[in-house]
């Protein structure tokens, strides 16, 4: 929602990964319903299927009333034909290699007779982080926050609760549901997302729906013990600086940012 200089760039680096690759594949962006030109560029990009879920403003003198993040997820996932969905947010960039490898792994686990239903991807928030990760969540079970998930695994289990969940913990319950079926959730070692921390931050403030969303994943999953930690670190260097990707003046902001902290610290009596 009102980010297209991010959207551009996740779809360029989506692009740029998918050429030449030899795999078929679909784009699909749901829009929740932006006011800066967000889909009318998606309209236009031929390659792209585009839904618009207005999620806000006024609608015949009524506020419109929020859907879930699981409810427009859903969306797409039911709208997809492929053998495998790869979920990421408009505010990622795939680093070279990461939907090949995380395809590749796919196939070879499902030809072994192994019963893969999701595969993560690691991770960083860019620039608070320096290294990667995958999240872990209850009973030490792993959760994808960003990576490819089966497509037939996600129809058995009835697609993420878009009820329950308003914008937290849809994801874990998701994986622990596949997982509940049989399916098991596993790491792509050799697929890393880059993901920009602070893309409209003022609009993220009003996902504000914590409390209510971990009440309901406790009450479902509470039985399960709570995990030695909550995510596993790995360093990587990405020798093609995909992070040069992110839109210049959002990483000269943060720079200038952090520039005036320091000063402000330095001037601090």
């Amino acid at each position: 929602y009102n980010r297209k200089p991010f959207l551009k760039k996740t779809i360029q680096s989506i692009r740029s990964e998918l050429k030449n690759s030899g795999i078929s594949n679909e784009i699909i962006v749901v829009d929740g319903g932006s006011t800066d030109g967000s889909y009318q560029w998606l309209s236009r990009q031929k390659d792209v299927i585009t839904v618009i879920q207005h999620n806000r403003g006024i609608w015949k003198g009524k506020m419109i009333a929020r859907k879930s993040w699981g409810y427009f997820m859903n969306l797409a996932f039911r709208a997809a034909s492929g053998k495998y969905i790869c979920m990421i947010s408009d505010d990622c960039l795939i680093v070279p290699g990461a939907l090949k490898n995380g395809y590749e792994l796919f196939e070879r686990s499902l030809k072994t007779g192994e019963k893969i239903g999701a595969l993560a991807f690691y991770w960083r928030d860019y620039p608070r982080e320096k290294n990667y990760r995958v999240g872990l969540t209850l009973g030490g079970n792993i959760f994808v926050n960003h990576g490819m998930y089966l497509n037939d695994a996600l129809r058995q289990v009835g697609y993420l609760d878009d009820k329950n969940y308003s914008f937290y913990y849809g994801d874990s319950d998701l994986c622990l549901r596949l997982q509940q079926c049989g399916y098991k959730i596993g790491i792509s070692e050799d697929s890393y997302i880059e993901h920009f921390a602070h893309a409209n931050v003022k609009v993220r403030k009003t996902n504000n729906s914590g409390e209510r969303d971990y009440h309901n994943f406790m009450e479902r999953w509470g039985h399960l013990p709570m995990p030695d930690k909550n995510w596993l670190y790995k360093e990587f260097i990405d020798e093609n600086e995909t992070i040069k990707l992110f839109p210049l003046s959002s990483r000269i902001r943060i720079l200038t940012n952090k520039a005036l902290f320091k000063i402000k610290r330095f001037l601090s009596p």
